[in-house]
């Protein structure tokens, strides 16, 4: 039964992306429509004002990009303040942590005149590089590294690594199952987000998928079936992605010293 609830919305996000406009604003309601319209994904993907590929292929990129170096900087800080121990490693990390109370609606403007400056307007250097970091992934990897077993790098060590060989070498492929659940939560943010994109994203050809989604939203004469058909489609590689790797998302929350 819950199942049936969940997958609700999905149903009703195919049912009016298939039928037509007349169809979705009758006033009587019909299970399926009466005759099914393919033909509107050719539509939805050979609109000239919504560039609705382009904008997938763009999420795909920044998602991805933003998700690699999310994981390389922040495993590399969280495993330097769990292993690392130096004078001010704990004020750094609280300083760290600090940055979590500050709303991200007050970094907009500040950010926006950097990427301006750096003349990244619509382009996707401004979309993945102020993602790169998260503080609470940071926290995450920390929680992490501070319960990995030490015998384990302590292996390594007599073996002659490095502590760079060390991570590199024992820690991560160790801990393939954490990565997998903090490279889960950074797609979905990434692909989900929508107000730093449409900030910076100012020409069609540099839109996320989110910003396509407005796009045909707020056009002079909305075409719903396309609307409704976009949102599925938008929706579709988050909702395979969680299918897939469900499983490394509750591990990782269990594993990071979240425990309840």
């Amino acid at each position: 039964m819950a199942a049936v609830l969940f997958l609700l919305p999905f149903y009703l996000l195919l049912r009016n992306g298939l039928a037509s406009r007349a169809e979705i604003t009758a006033p009587s309601w019909t299970l399926w429509p009466k005759d099914l319209h393919w033909e509107n994904f050719t539509r939805l993907f050979s609109l000239e004002d919504v560039p609705f590929a382009r904008s997938l292929l763009n999420s795909a990129i920044v998602a991805t990009l933003q998700t690699v170096g999310l994981l390389v900087i922040c495993s590399l800080a969280g495993y330097g303040f769990a292993r690392i121990p130096y004078r001010h490693s704990k004020t750094v990390f609280y300083a760290v942590l600090a940055t979590l109370m500050i709303p991200a609606s007050v970094t907009f403007v500040p950010s926006f005149v950097v990427v301006s400056t750096l003349g990244w307007l619509s382009d996707l250097r401004g979309l993945v590089i102020p993602g790169l970091f998260s503080a609470f992934s940071v926290f995450l990897f920390r929680q992490y590294f501070v319960d990995f077993p030490r015998e384990l790098e302590e292996a390594g060590r007599v073996d002659g690594l490095t502590r760079w060989g060390v991570f590199r070498r024992v820690v991560v492929p160790n801990s393939r199952g954490f990565f997998a659940a903090i490279a889960v939560i950074s797609v979905i943010g990434s692909w989900n987000a929508f107000l730093w994109p449409l900030i910076i994203a100012q020409s069609p050809d540099s839109w996320t998928v989110q910003v396509a989604l407005s796009g045909l939203l707020t056009s002079q004469n909305p075409q719903l079936n396309l609307l409704f058909l976009a949102a599925a489609v938008s929706i579709l590689p988050i909702v395979l992605l969680f299918a897939f790797l469900q499983r490394y998302l509750v591990r990782g929350v269990t594993e990071s010293g979240l425990k309840g």
